[in-house]
């Protein structure tokens, strides 16, 4: 038996809902690992031909995911398989939300624009893409998902700023469906699910596979911005950035990770 523990963990106990949990101590961040079971999850998702829904939170209430680790590369594929798997997801005949508390940034925000819906916490969940003021850009969908969703200039706005945006002004944007009282938040999501799980799932995937044809990136876009952004960790302004990033705490559950957007303006 392995002892790897899994940051994604699936509660199938609710016929045609599955309610997935990311766990990955200590903030959440987005790792090769956490990559390749999401790719496996979606498959799973493809398979299963009764589910109608799923639903992503966070085990974590101060980081939904935090953004891409620093951690060593060790995807089984080599290069993890994000692109290929979020649009795969995006095309099922499945309905995904993510549910949002906690800081959503840089690759935990571009997961989110993954999914097809994304319900956020009005006082808790926070948004940001810092690549830009690290000296990268983004590379998991947010340079194609952001303007389809806000429009060009607030996507120029998001993603050169490489500022926080509290969840009102989000969904004001178009970054999110909706910014609701935290506690509302679960009836509102539970509700909501029991909706869409009193549908017809034809209907349903019909409705979605049509909206599709209007609202999804190329992927083939989407896979060359991902393949440009492992080339910017080597470009000089990365180079001098990622020294400081890791002196003053990135990666860590402290202030700086808490409030990245403000810090990424004085390295």
């Amino acid at each position: 038996m392995s002892n790897v523990r899994t940051t994604i963990v699936t509660d199938k106990t609710t016929p045609g809902y599955w309610r997935v949990t990311l766990d990955n101590p200590p903030i959440n961040a987005i790792d090769d690992r956490m990559y390749d079971e999401f790719y496996d999850l979606v498959e799973e998702i493809e398979a299963a031909p009764s589910l109608k829904v799923v639903t992503f939170e966070s085990a974590n209430p101060d980081f939904f995911i935090a953004h891409y680790s620093t951690a060593e590369p060790r995807s089984r594929f080599g290069t993890p398989r994000w692109i290929q798997a979020a649009t795969r997801l995006a095309q099922s005949k499945v309905l995904s939300i993510a549910v949002i508390r906690g800081r959503a940034r840089g690759g935990g925000s571009e997961f989110t624009l993954a999914c097809d819906i994304r319900f956020a916490s009005k006082e808790k969940a926070v948004f940001g893409q810092p690549e830009v003021g690290t000296g990268l850009i983004p590379g998991g969908g947010a340079l194609q998902r952001l303007p389809l969703l806000v429009g060009r200039s607030r996507a120029i706005e998001i993603i050169l700023g490489a500022e926080d945006f509290d969840a009102e002004t989000a969904e004001r944007y178009g970054w999110i469906n909706r910014a609701i009282p935290e506690a509302e938040l679960d009836d509102f999501v539970a509700r909501f699910v029991r909706r869409i799980l009193s549908f017809d799932k034809q209907a349903l995937s019909t409705a979605k596979q049509t909206i599709n044809q209007f609202g999804l990136p190329d992927f083939a876009q989407l896979q060359l911005t991902q393949d440009t952004f492992f080339t910017t960790f080597g470009w000089p302004g990365a180079i001098e950035r990622m020294p400081k990033l890791r002196a003053r705490g990135i990666g860590t559950a402290g202030e700086f990770e808490l409030n990245l957007g403000d810090h990424i303006g004085d390295l």
